[in-house]
């Protein structure tokens, strides 16, 4: 036998013979698992905005994200960080602490109404079952996770995000459900019903 062998053999016997180690108690406290949310999240927008400083600019990002259960709770929320998935993160906690509860009557809205914010402005009307969304952009997606079903829809100004997902929760604020109107008229719920 040659010497190189002899020490690779004897090399390999020293390191089967050395004890496992034991394992040390990591000092780094266990990571945290996200909690498994009923709510379903969609980013609308994603924008990149620069701060122009002494030395040059400074990027960071804004994100737009709606929040809902498909119940009839649904919220946004406006995050900014310098990384996209920060600011999607951060919009996200946001929306869920602004959910508001939309009357929804047979999947649809119980009457027809227009919301307008600044730049934008949007009419919904109830719909039959069967008509689906009709809607694009942020207030489908809004829709959707709102639980309506049949809606139609018109944007009669603008076309911004932003604009539109806060004209459609101004119309969601002047909705109000059968229940809700013959409790302040102080009258029976059977002649408030219309007719689609």
């Amino acid at each position: 036998m040659s010497e190189n062998t002899q020490k690779k053999e004897v090399a390999a016997e020293a390191t089967e013979k050395k004890a496992p180690r034991s394992k040390r108690p990591s000092s780094r406290p266990p990571k945290k698992q996200e909690p498994v949310s009923e709510f379903e999240e969609r980013v609308v927008a994603v924008n990149r905005v620069a701060k122009v400083v002494k030395g040059g600019r400074r990027f960071s990002f804004s994100a737009l994200v709606i929040v809902g259960d498909k119940k009839g709770r649904v919220g946004y929320g406006l995050g900014k960080a310098k990384e996209v998935p920060d600011a999607i993160r951060k919009a996200s906690q946001v929306a869920a602490k602004k959910m508001i509860n939309v009357p929804i009557e047979d999947g649809t809205f119980p009457h027809t109404i227009m919301g307008e914010f600044d730049a934008g402005k949007i009419l919904f009307k109830p719909a039959s079952v069967g008509t689906g969304v009709k809607a694009a952009g942020a207030c489908r997606s809004i829709l959707e996770l709102a639980g309506v079903k049949n809606v139609l829809t018109k944007s009669l100004r603008g076309s911004n995000p932003h604009n539109v997902v806060k004209a459609t929760f101004a119309a969601f604020k002047g909705l109000r459900s059968v229940e809700q109107v013959s409790k302040a008229r102080g009258v029976e719920t059977k002649g408030l019903r219309l007719s689609r």
